[in-house]
């Protein structure tokens, strides 16, 4: 119990997961419930989010607020604030993500807009209105998704690309400007990981996928370290290779041929944690 004692002195007594219902959030959770942080759960499948709260308060002991939040709606912050009133959210994560697969030109206009509002509008939405109570106490920390997908261009998920760069360097600005005040932020920019989004997505595992467990554990542990952490070695190459050893041009060509098989279907609707 004195790694779980040791988050929460760090930062807090609650954290809050958006996109918790299923994979990486679920998983996100459930790490900070073993060390012993109580958790607000955001997603918009409440039977999802209650069933995961029973086994978190059932194995951690510990308290679990369930909201049910649609992130694609712009006024998500309203419900929010009404719900956390008097919670000291020391850690926030942002997981949720819309990822529709497909070339730009025939993509649904409005799916193209839901990426910018789930994963642009609303983390930095729900990033500027909890930042003020946390510089208040100097302590607390941001934890934001990306993708190795955002470090180029990246066909048939263009869209979905382009956002996770904004979160990414969103997270590094954040980082420099609020390490001064003990707080402490991190982009975590995986590449592909074993969710039941992913499977629907690509059916088969890529080179150097990984567990969502693993993933977490790494974000976790470099926290403090900031502002960018690359879980697992082979991803850690790859990124090296792209972005720094071959053209942008063979960078987004590889990209390319790596995403040129990834269902459209099984992607369009998925969103991941937050559906």
């Amino acid at each position: 119990m004195k790694v779980s004692r040791k988050l929460v002195d760090r930062y807090g007594p609650w954290a809050l997961v958006a996109g918790a219902s299923e994979g990486l959030g679920a998983a996100f959770a459930r790490a900070l419930a073993s060390r012993g942080m109580n958790l607000v759960l955001v997603a918009r499948r409440k039977t999802m989010l209650d069933m995961l709260a029973s086994e978190y308060r059932r194995l951690y002991h510990i308290e679990v607020l369930c909201l049910e939040i649609d992130l694609s709606m712009p006024e998500f912050l309203v419900k929010l604030h009404s719900s956390l009133s008097g919670l000291e959210v020391g850690v926030v994560v942002y997981n949720a993500a819309f990822a529709p697969v497909g070339d730009f030109a025939t993509m649904d206009p409005a799916d193209l807009l839901r990426v910018v509002q789930v994963n642009v509008a609303s983390p930095l939405a729900l990033v500027r209105s909890l930042l003020p109570p946390m510089i208040g106490r100097k302590r607390g920390a941001i934890i934001l998704m990306s993708s190795l997908a955002g470090n180029q261009g990246s066909p048939r998920l263009t869209t979905y690309a382009a956002s996770k760069a904004f979160n990414t360097v969103l997270a590094e600005g954040l980082w420099h400007e609020l390490r001064g005040r003990g707080l402490e932020v991190i982009v975590c920019c995986a590449g592909a990981v074993r969710t039941p989004g992913y499977a629907k997505t690509a059916g088969s595992d890529a080179p150097g996928a990984l567990d969502a467990e693993f993933v977490i554990e790494r974000t976790l542990s470099a926290l403090g370290r900031g502002p960018r952490v690359i879980p697992g070695f082979i991803n850690q190459v790859a990124n090296l290779v792209l972005s720094r050893i071959v053209p942008r041009r063979m960078a987004i060509s590889i990209m390319a041929g790596s995403t040129k098989n990834l269902a459209a279907d099984g992607a369009r609707k998925k969103e991941t944690g937050a559906s």
